[in-house]
This record gives C-alpha cells, structure tokens and sequence, in this order.
C-alpha cells in the first residue's frame, strides 16, 4: 500500500491522493513527527487497514501504523484514514480513480 502521512490535509490534495491510489494517512490530534520521533527514514507497515475498506469503516477509521527504523527499532502509533466518502473507498480498492473507470468500462463490454 502507497501511503502519505501528514498532520493535515488541504481537501483537494486528500481527494487526489485517494484519486491516485495513495492511502492519505493522518496523525492523531497533538501528534507530529517531532513527538512521535520519526525521521522519515523508517519503514512503515499499516495494521488493520483491510478490515476497516471491507466494513466501509463501519469498524472505525484508525489504523495502527509501525514504523521500524533501521536498527530494527519499532514505534507504533494511530493514524486516521482520510478516505472521506464511500466512492473513494472504490476508487482506493481499485488502486485510483483511472483504474477504477477503466474496469467498469471494460464490464460494460
């Protein structure tokens, strides 16, 4: 999963990070880079991401996110998922919205 972790989001750069596939990721309220002592530099792995597409975030809309740094040191942390309506839910699962159109052009056929 392409993700984007941020403290905010300008609507319109939320909706086209969801447009292109990309996971739009918020920090929780208070939390920044700075307090959770991230680099940039780890890698990040997102927990519970797919049961909460599959409900449609009837489960909720926070995932824990692991960053390991690369002495195999982790922090786990929650973020929120900034897919905002249900059409992105699709436009996500289908890797954005180009894919999207394509694939319902193509079962129209």
């Amino acid at each position: 999963v392409r993700a984007v972790i941020a403290e905010s989001f300008e609507r319109i750069h939320r909706s086209n990070l969801v447009g292109m596939g990309i996971l739009p990721l918020q920090f929780e309220a208070g939390k920044t880079v700075e307090s959770l002592g991230l680099t940039g530099e780890e890698t990040y792995d997102i927990v519970g991401l797919k049961p909460r597409l599959e409900s449609k975030f009837a489960i909720g809309h926070t995932v824990a996110v692991r960053a390991t740094d690369a002495a195999g040191k982790t922090k786990t942390f929650e973020a929120k998922i900034r897919i905002d309506t249900p059409q992105e839910i699709f436009y996500f699962e289908h890797g954005g919205i180009l894919q999207y159109v394509l694939r319902q052009l193509a079962a129209q056929k």
